[in-house]
């Protein structure tokens, strides 16, 4: 785990919204306290990189999550259109000559490998076509990820220890699925916050948690009183 990340980065809020007053809304009541923004498939698509040069404007950092997945021609066009946007990271769900055209051209963008959606458990998986555990596939792509030269990884907080324990520290794990309670949505493969940092996380992705929250300021300060917590006691 890198302990370089100061806590209000630790933290990033998924700006799952589907246009730019939104996102400009969310931030505006969160940057006070993280300083890390996620623009998705959605909100892309609803506000392009006017929001996200927006974001960057206010001192902030983005990470552009839209898990490029097409021929490497095409992932590597796409992730050369980053270039010189000051996002800092961006995601690739895809095989290994997608990450390879990624990380050749990613030009300062930090390339996170997709290893399997938290959505999906092994039943899914099964669905798919995939014969070995989510834990196994985890590992190998993430394995295979790190040896072309990705700078980390998405991977649920359950994959997350196993992770670390085989393949080290010289890596980011960046967190999704994070859930404080028993889950009743579409993430599947969940932990909490304190799980999460425990098993090796740098980075959690939060959205609903946050959003649906009464008093969502008070859930980022709880949270990072969490990451904290696990933090100094590692």
């Amino acid at each position: 785990m890198a302990q370089d990340i100061s806590l209000d980065e630790r933290i990033i809020f998924a700006l799952d919204v589907s246009n730019a007053d939104d996102a400009k809304r969310w931030v505006e009541t969160l940057e006070a306290h993280t300083k890390f923004f996620k623009v998705g498939l959605q909100l892309f698509l609803g506000g392009g990189f006017d929001i996200i040069d927006w974001i960057l404007k206010r001192n902030l950092k983005v990470f552009i999550d839209l898990k490029f997945f097409d021929v490497p021609e095409t992932v590597k066009l796409a992730v050369a259109a980053l270039a010189d946007r000051g996002v800092t990271f961006a995601t690739v769900h895809g095989n290994d000559a997608m990450l390879r055209a990624a990380v050749e051209t990613a030009q300062g963008v930090q390339i996170l490998a997709v290893t399997v959606l938290t959505s999906l458990d092994e039943a899914d998986m099964r669905d798919l076509g995939f014969e070995c555990s989510i834990s196994d596939l985890v590992f190998s792509r993430a394995r295979r990820a790190l040896e072309i030269g990705c700078s980390g990884v998405i991977s649920s907080g359950l994959e997350a220890a196993r992770l670390r324990k085989e393949l080290g520290d010289g890596f980011l794990v960046v967190v999704p699925g994070i859930r404080p309670v028993r889950n009743v949505d579409d993430q599947k493969r969940t932990v909490d916050v304190r799980g999460a940092f425990e098993n090796g996380a740098d980075y959690i992705v939060v959205g609903r948690p946050i959003r649906d929250a009464a008093d969502p300021v008070a859930i980022i300060k709880s949270m990072q009183s969490q990451i904290q917590s696990v933090l100094s006691s590692s």
